[in-house]
């Protein structure tokens, strides 16, 4: 019995349209081996909240990328480091999270936009964001990430979360001023705020020298005052000996009283 021509092509259409006889069906390629440990390991982190297995299993869906193509395992790789930074960071271990990405990628400049964003959220937020001052420094000044349509983003997050609460403001204005990527509102924007970090500074810094002075000033009165009640105990021994000595040594006592007053006394 022959086919119905139109039902047997009816599976094929996903494949791109109706096929003809002489060319062969072409079969979705069967995920890499490093595929299939990223979504057990997702499964780990998200069904099992096993953290710790989780973070194995990307470590060896690592081992397996070396021996795959370098262009065909870079979302998978990005994934990967993605689970492992969510991993990490559920076990309090995120003082790690840099160092682990970057033992995958070897240098700054090569990370994925994704995965620095992750890093600079994740050490801003935990109030460190001085970790990762060169890595993003790096990378933004990388020529080939600089034509990357994340390149703006990242800058501006660099910026805000990075630069200004550092107090890097030279930094940050070389980073506003060299970059092309900021539209003129955005720029103005930028040295706003760059404009209010620096008065800011400079008032912290005028009231911790006020305070400094202060306190100096009230080290100097203390000693003063220690000095006064030192010579006045010496006065006062030496006016109670003094009508006991005989006329000779009075004078010696005093002499040796005025010298003590000279010894004693940061004017003179």
């Amino acid at each position: 019995m022959r086919s119905d021509p139109a039902t047997s092509a009816v599976p094929l259409r996903g494949l791109g349209g109706l096929l003809r006889s002489s060319e062969p069906v072409r079969a979705a390629p069967a995920p890499s081996a490093a595929a299939l440990l990223l979504e057990e390991a997702a499964d780990l982190l998200v069904v099992h909240l096993d953290f710790r297995a989780a973070l194995r299993t990307c470590e060896r869906a690592w081992q397996g990328l070396a021996e795959e193509p370098a262009g065909a395992c870079l979302e998978v790789k990005c994934s990967l480091c993605v689970v492992g930074i969510q991993a990490l960071a559920e076990m309090d271990r995120w003082q790690e999270v840099l160092s682990w990405v970057l033992r995958c990628y070897q240098v700054p400049e090569k990370l994925p936009p994704k995965v620095l964003e992750l890093c600079v959220l994740l050490y801003s937020k935990m109030r460190e964001p001085g970790a990762v001052l060169d890595t993003v420094s790096a990378w933004l000044q990388d020529a080939d990430n600089q034509g990357l349509p994340e390149y703006r983003a990242l800058a501006e997050l660099h910026l805000q979360r990075v630069l200004l609460p550092l107090g890097c403001l030279s930094e940050a204005e070389e980073l506003v001023a060299g970059s092309a990527v900021f539209s003129e509102t955005q720029r103005l924007d930028a040295l706003q705020a760059i404009s209010t970090a620096r008065q800011q500074q400079k008032h912290a810094q005028s009231g911790s020298e006020e305070t400094q002075k202060l306190n100096q000033e009230g080290s100097s009165s203390h000693r003063f005052l220690s000095l006064l009640t030192l010579l006045r105990q010496l006065w006062d021994s030496a006016v109670r000996h003094f009508f006991s000595l005989p006329f000779r040594k009075s004078l010696l006592a005093a002499l040796l009283l005025c010298l003590l007053v000279v010894r004693f006394d940061p004017g003179s």
